[in-house]
C-alpha cells in the first residue's frame, strides 16, 4: 500500500508547529489536546492528518458559528481543497474528503433543493410511531441479553438501537443491520477498510432505492423518490447515505456516552433507580462534555481571508473542531462545567448545513427512549468494569466507548417478537 503523502503543499502554514490530530492521545484524553492548542494557537489551529495532510482545526465557539455560517467565504465543495494534487488515492482519510454528489457537499441553491426534501421527509415521520417503534425495539434488543445479567452495551444495544430505528424510517430490512454497521464502522476509523465500507453503503442505497420505486412505502426513501425537488435516483442514494451516517454515528454514541456518564457520575446514581438527574439532563450534558462527533471534514476556503488570528488561504481546509468549540471557556461557566441546562452546543453543527431539526428530533426520541426503557428494565444496571478500564476508540473524529460491559440481575423477557 502506497504511503499517504508526507510532504505539505508548497508554503503551507499549517505545518509550523501543527500538532498531529490522530495517535493516542485522542483515545485517552482529546479535551487536554484541545487545551493545548487553544493555549498555544487560539481559537484556530493548525493541525497535521495522518500522513502529514495539513488543515485548520476550528475550535472557537464564536469562529466556528461564523465559519459555518458564511458560505460565501467557506464553502463546503471539497474540491477547492489545495492539497488535493500531493493526496494519494489510498490515502485512508480520503472517503471523509473526497467531494461526492450529495446533500453533504451541495451549495447554495443546490443545498436548499436537497435540504429541503430531506427535511420534509423526515418531518412527516409520525412522532407517536416513532416513538412507539424505538420502545418495541428497545425491548428486543434487551430481551437478547436481559437473562444472562451482562452485556454490552455498546455492541447489542447502543450500535443497535438507531440504526433499526432508521432501517424502518427508511424502509430498509432490518437484516441489513450487521452490514450496515461495519460498513460504518470501516469508513469512519479511516483504516485500510474505510473505502471498501463507503462501497458498501452505496450498494445497499441502491438496492433500498431500485426497491421503492417499484414498491413505494409510507417511508423517508419513497418520500424523497416523489418529492416536487424532483431527484434523481442517483441524488437520493447519496442523501440515503449521507442520512444513515449522520443518523446512526452520532446517536448510537450519544446513547453510549450518556449511559456511561450515568453509570459513573454520582450525580446520576440515584437515577438508575428512578432518583435525581434526569435522562435528559444526561443525554445534554454528555452532548457538551462527550459530544460523539468531536471533529467534522468541514469547510474549504473560498478565497484568502483571516480567521481566529490565523492567515487563512484560498483551497486550505477547515476543520469542525465540535468539542473544541464546546469547552471554549467564553460559553463556559466559571468553574469550567458547561452550562446546565442550556442546549447552545454545537454538537449539531450550525448553519444551513447544521443537522436539520426534524432529524434532531428523531435522534434524541431515539435516544431518550433507548436509556429511559433499559433503566426501566434493568433498573440495578451497574459497570462490570472500573470506570479506568473503559477504552475509547482511537479516533480524533468521534468520541466513542470500543465497549460498556455491565451487569445486572437477570431479568424476564417480554416477548416482544419481531420488529415489525
Amino acid at each position: 500500500m502506497t504511503e499517504p503523502a508526507t510532504t505539505p503543499p508548497p508554503g503551507c502554514p499549517a505545518h509550523r508547529g501543527a500538532a498531529p490530530l490522530y495517535g493516542p492521545r485522542f483515545q485517552t484524553d482529546p479535551g487536554q489536546v484541545y487545551r493545548e492548542l487553544r493555549a498555544a494557537h487560539g481559537p484556530v489551529a493548525p493541525v497535521e492528518l495522518a500522513g502529514g495532510v495539513p488543515a485548520w482545526l476550528v475550535i472557537g465557539y464564536r469562529e466556528l458559528q461564523l465559519v459555518t455560517s458564511q458560505p460565501k467565504i467557506f464553502g463546503r465543495d471539497s474540491r477547492r481543497w489545495n492539497a488535493w494534487p500531493s493526496i494519494p488515492e489510498d490515502w485512508p482519510l480520503r472517503p471523509m474528503m473526497a467531494a461526492v454528489p450529495s446533500v453533504l457537499y451541495a451549495e447554495g441553491s443546490e443545498h436548499q433543493r436537497r435540504s429541503a426534501a430531506i427535511t420534509e421527509a423526515l418531518a412527516a415521520v409520525d412522532p407517536y410511531e416513532l416513538k412507539t417503534y424505538c420502545e418495541r425495539v428497545a425491548d428486543r434488543l434487551i430481551d437478547d441479553f436481559a437473562g444472562r445479567g451482562e452485556a454490552d452495551l455498546v455492541a447489542e444495544y447502543a450500535h443497535r438501537m438507531p440504526l433499526l430505528v432508521l432501517c424502518w424510517m427508511l424502509g430498509l430490512d432490518p437484516s441489513q443491520v450487521p452490514v450496515l454497521i461495519q460498513g460504518l464502522l470501516d469508513m469512519l476509523d479511516g483504516g485500510a477498510n474505510a473505502q471498501q465500507g463507503a462501497q458498501r453503503l452505496i450498494a445497499l442505497m441502491t438496492e433500498l432505492v431500485e426497491a421503492k420505486r417499484a414498491r413505494p412505502g409510507a417511508d423517508v426513501t419513497s418520500r424523497l423518490l416523489v418529492h416536487p425537488a424532483g431527484l434523481t435516483d442517483d441524488e437520493v442514494i447519496r442523501d440515503l447515505r449521507v442520512l444513515l451516517i449522520a443518523g446512526h454515528q452520532p446517536t448510537a454514541y450519544w446513547i453510549a456516552n450518556a449511559l456511561r456518564l450515568m453509570l459513573t457520575d454520582e450525580r446520576f446514581a440515584a437515577s438508575l433507580s428512578g432518583g435525581r438527574r434526569s435522562v435528559g439532563q444526561a443525554l445534554t450534558e454528555a452532548l457538551w462534555e462527550d459530544t460523539p462527533t468531536q471533529n467534522f471534514a468541514g469547510r474549504w476556503a473560498i478565497r484568502d481571508t483571516q480567521l481566529g488570528g490565523q492567515k487563512i488561504a484560498e483551497g486550505d481546509m477547515l476543520l469542525l473542531g465540535f468539542a473544541g468549540a464546546n469547552a471554549d471557556p467564553a460559553v463556559r461557566s466559571p468553574d469550567g462545567s458547561a452550562p446546565e441546562g442550556n442546549h447552545a452546543h454545537l454538537s449539531f453543527s450550525h448553519g444551513e448545513h447544521r443537522c436539520p431539526f426534524p432529524a434532531q428530533e428523531a435522534a434524541e426520541v431515539i435516544a431518550a427512549t433507548a436509556i429511559e426503557v433499559l433503566l426501566d428494565r434493568l433498573p440495578d444496571l451497574g459497570l462490570a468494569v472500573a470506570e479506568h478500564a473503559l477504552v475509547w476508540r482511537p479516533s480524533a473524529w468521534v468520541r466513542a466507548l470500543v465497549a460498556l460491559p455491565v451487569s445486572f440481575t437477570p431479568a424476564a423477557n417480554t416477548g416482544g417478537g419481531a420488529f415489525r
